[in-house]
């Protein structure tokens, strides 16, 4: 019997193990890939405090490293079901796990375009996030593929890096804000292509080029680029949830900053909760929240 089942690895899972440990709880993070979420994806990060710069690995790996000298178990398995009640069964393909109380991280997946081969580009000139990796095409061309706030801002950013910025959007409009869509058309390093979809990746290891075509006329044409950044969405992993706890419309679990959910004794941190801002930082806060949010229910605060 745990206190406290953690079901993601990631860094709003991982802090949310290291602040129950330190309350003193028994707590078992469980993982179904690899240790650290989707900031393993990236190869340079500048933006989590205390570290100058620290790529996605290294930075998962002293989280790992730092919650198993605290004494937590960790689990290599996939959550196929949750059985809600006084006590939590969380069911894996590697067996069953009882639980005081369950923290929810399982974070939440880029959407992919679903092109052949796209997967083993990620890292590879496949991004998701400007911020982080903009810093990289620095002099460089790139394309952001999508329409909304999301891309329309990443290729805003870039427009100061990059020395080519293309916008590949499926529709015929931009569907973000108009203000932004002007920012954007004012950028002379900046083309929107509309109506247009990516249709193949090209480059031996690394991303060196892109294949649209014009979803009216068919014709298809070459870009050559050093990198894409995609941002068309984000997909929550929370289907298995959704018989035992709320979620919007997106399929994000309904928990406030609080991260308390809808389920007693349940919890949800980080990109899987609905919320504005999802980024390390706001992922291992979730994770502390939730954490002692656990510790609480089960003292009976």
């Amino acid at each position: 019997m745990y206190d406290i089942i953690i079901i993601g690895g990631g860094p709003a899972g991982l802090t949310a193990a290291l602040y129950a440990r330190r309350a003193n709880k028994n707590v078992l993070v469980i993982e179904k890939g690899s240790f650290g979420g989707q900031i393993t994806y990236s190869p340079k990060v500048e933006n989590i405090p205390g570290f100058l710069s620290v790529t996605g690995n290294e930075f998962a790996e002293k989280l790992v490293e730092q919650v198993l000298e605290q004494g937590a178990d960790v689990e290599a398995a996939e959550v196929l079901e949750v059985r809600d009640g006084d006590v939590k069964t969380v069911v894996t393909d590697s067996g069953e796990f009882e639980g005081k109380t369950v923290i929810i991280a399982t974070g939440a997946r880029h959407r992919l375009l679903g092109l052949p081969n796209e997967e083993s580009y990620v890292g590879e000139g496949i991004s998701f996030c400007a911020v982080c990796d903009g810093a990289f095409y620095e002099d460089k061309t790139v394309a952001v593929i999508g329409g909304g706030n999301s891309a329309l801002q990443e290729a805003l950013l870039l427009s100061d890096l990059a020395k080519k910025v293309y916008v590949v959007q499926n529709l015929d409009f931009l569907t973000g804000e108009e203000k932004l869509s002007e920012q954007l058309y004012e950028r002379e390093n900046v083309e929107i292509i509309l109506g247009t979809v990516v249709k193949a990746l090209h480059g031996e290891g690394e991303l060196t080029g892109i294949t649209v075509a014009n979803e009216k006329s068919g014709e298809e044409t070459l870009l050559s680029v050093d990198g894409m950044f995609v941002a068309i969405g984000l997909v929550p992993q929370n289907e298995i949830f959704s018989g035992i706890l709320s979620l919007d419309g997106r399929g994000y679990a309904v928990a406030g900053e609080d991260c308390i959910t809808s389920a007693r004794g349940i919890f949800a941190a980080g990109d899987c909760r609905v919320k504005k801002i999802r980024q390390v930082a706001t992922a291992a806060a979730d994770g502390a929240i939730a954490a002692l949010a656990a510790c609480d229910y089960i003292d009976g605060r």
